[in-house]
């Protein structure tokens, strides 16, 4: 299975709502990519944050006893005392701290800790640009051309991305989305060739790898080629399955 395809279903796989073959491999793909890994734990916080910690409000009084009347409840049975219960209570309460506390303290802490490669960008570039490509993260502002598009991310993102390329007939410019990349806020901006799909992702270039000797580092990953390349205080990558004359053609156009 394919990053993107697990990432969809992540939740499904979370609720045990798939059949043995599925959730191995599943599993097996989680087990192999830390990446996807990592989007998991996310989720399963997400998830608890959501279902467990919102507060919850009573229903009207009204309801209650409409309810009381139609389907009458059999009295339950005396619960034993607290300190009785305690034992068979700790361990839940334990495996919520850490969904709940422990998970996206964790996370954050291992995007920050290490220096990620350029190898490791490219392979993060790629899962986003998949996202994208497959419709589970659409456009979220439809191109207009580029004083459209690059206006649209104030106040979305902590920086304001650099990009003054707003596409032509080779390289006509769909649109942008808010993306993450690592543990950071990234604009992405996206490009068509034919019928193939560019993204480029813009983001703060602070505390990453980059390629020495001022030029764009090449890379292949999964069969997509990406450029990476450092502008000052912006980090770049250009992501798609274009050939890599055609890819270095727009990077160009773009400053890269």
């Amino acid at each position: 299975m394919g990053c993107a395809e697990v990432r969809s279903h992540l939740l499904e796989y979370q609720r045990g709502r798939f059949g043995p073959a599925l959730h191995e491999a599943v599993h097996a793909h989680l087990s192999g990519c830390p990446g996807c890994a990592r989007e998991e734990e996310v989720e399963a916080a997400l998830t608890e944050l959501l279902e467990r910690r919102l507060p919850q409000h009573p229903a009207p009084l009204a309801l209650k006893r409409r309810l009381a009347a139609q389907w009458p409840v059999a009295a339950a049975p005396a619960r034993p005392p607290w300190r009785h219960r305690w034992p068979r209570l700790a361990p839940v309460l334990a495996v919520a701290f850490v969904l709940v506390v422990a998970v996206p303290v964790s996370y954050q802490w291992g995007s920050l800790r290490g220096r990620p490669s350029p190898a490791d960008m490219a392979a993060e570039a790629v899962n986003d640009h998949l996202r994208l490509a497959s419709g589970h993260h659409p456009l979220e502002v439809v191109a207009g051309g580029i004083h459209q598009v690059r206006p649209w991310f104030a106040g979305r993102l902590d920086f304001a991305p650099v990009v003054a390329f707003g596409g032509d007939a080779d390289f006509p410019l769909q649109g942008g989305a808010v993306e993450y990349f690592r543990d950071r806020q990234a604009a992405v901006f996206v490009y068509r060739r034919r019928l193939h799909t560019v993204s480029l992702l813009v983001f703060r270039a602070d505390g990453l790898a980059w390629p020495t000797g001022g030029r764009p580092s090449t890379r292949t990953e999964r069969g997509f080629n990406v450029l990476l390349w450092r502008a000052g205080e912006l980090g770049y990558v250009l992501v798609s399955d274009l050939d890599a004359r055609e890819l270095a053609e727009l990077a160009g156009r773009l400053g890269g």
